[in-house]
């Protein structure tokens, strides 16, 4: 397995090794001892979706109970994204993506602080991804797939939406108590 910082250093992604034979392929998906040398878990709960072609779902991030994730597609493809919500941070609203397949067996680790979200880039998507905080509903926030000032460059422009990220607010329209702040490793 290796691991590489994306273009935000603290969203990683992870290629485990993938091993294919004649009867198709096996992939180490988590062991804790080596995901954590990498800063990467607990973990304490699992999720699952399916999704057809052209459907969007995020922005989503927590508030408290900030969540990290390792996501991954188990079927099909997806364009997957992370954005920083961190008020104070560096690289405050700034994003970064990666593609996630079936075929190449990434992982992608978004830490606390940062927003998540997918596109389904194949007809038929089983999308995978840990926490390492519970569900709270009333820790749920949303940002705006389209927020104009973050400028995510979507490979599509009309998506398939929830109701709620259709109405999620603009990042800049947020209160700052309703963000995570912002802690250097160093301080």
């Amino acid at each position: 397995m290796t691991v590489e910082p994306l273009a935000l250093p603290e969203v990683l992604l992870v290629k485990p090794r993938v091993f294919r034979d004649d009867r198709g392929r096996l992939i180490e998906t988590w062991r804790a001892s080596l995901y954590a040398a990498h800063g990467i878990g607990p973990f304490v709960q699992d999720n699952a979706s399916s999704s057809r072609k052209g459907v969007l779902r995020g922005l989503h991030f927590q508030h408290p109970h900030g969540q990290g994730k390792l996501a991954s597609a188990l079927r099909g493809e997806v364009f997957d994204v992370a954005v920083d919500v961190r008020v104070g941070s560096p690289t405050f609203g700034r994003w970064t993506s990666v593609i996630l397949s079936e075929e190449n067996g990434w992982q992608v680790y978004i830490p606390p602080g940062f927003a998540h979200g997918f596109l389904t880039l194949s007809d038929d998507v089983v999308f995978s991804y840990k926490c390492t905080e519970y569900y709270t509903p009333e820790a749920e926030r949303s940002v705006r797939w389209s927020d104009p000032a973050l400028a995510i460059e979507w490979p599509v422009e009309n998506p398939i939406l929830a109701a709620k990220d259709a109405a999620a607010p603009l990042l800049g329209d947020l209160p700052a108590a309703a963000l995570p702040e912002y802690r250097s490793a160093y301080a």
